[in-house]
């Protein structure tokens, strides 16, 4: 017989799917945020979330993007409640990084780039391009349609292409 309990079972599941999970969310996160410490706390927000949704999370055919949905609407919650007294630097401190291999510079010349974007057309194109989710996937993750990801994303290429810190790394690259 087992004395296991229904709960003890779920959680053992999902520690699992968030040992699994972690490092790809909290990539997505950095990319979103532009800061681990920022990103990690996003990641916990959002799995906190899953958690309390647990049995629903597992039942969907997809639970990623019932996370990633998660996720992205967690950051856009936050954007919306920024703190007025929360100032953006031009400098962004560097961290360390958890792959050293990354080259610092062009890390730093993407998160400015993304700065500069409004945070909807950050998560468009960080879901679409850095999550290689389908225009479909992005969409349902932004919680719009097909059509509004779609947008979002070609104005958010429009400005990087236009920004100058991707301008810089381009011509370091030659």
């Amino acid at each position: 017989m087992c004395d296991e309990l229904p709960g003890d079972v779920a959680e053992r599941e999902f520690e699992s799917y968030v040992a699994a999970r972690w490092r790809p969310l909290l990539r997505a996160a950095w990319l979103l945020t532009g800061n681990w410490a920022a990103a990690e706390d996003l990641v916990q927000s959002a799995l906190a979330g899953v958690w309390a949704h647990w049995s629903r999370v597992q039942s969907v055919a997809e639970p990623d993007a019932y996370v990633r949905r998660m996720l992205t609407n967690e950051f856009l919650g936050q954007q919306r409640r920024r703190s007025s007294t929360e100032l953006p630097t031009e400098i962004m401190p560097v961290s360390s990084t958890p792959d050293a291999t990354v080259d610092v510079n062009r890390r730093l010349a993407l998160t400015r780039a993304l700065d500069e974007l409004p945070p909807q057309q950050r998560a468009a194109v960080v879901l679409r391009y850095f999550e290689d989710l389908s225009l479909e996937q992005t969409a349902a993750a932004l919680g719009c349609s097909v059509g509004t990801a779609k947008s979002q994303t070609s104005r958010a290429l429009t400005k990087l292409r236009g920004s100058v810190h991707i301008d810089t790394l381009l011509q370091e690259q030659n």
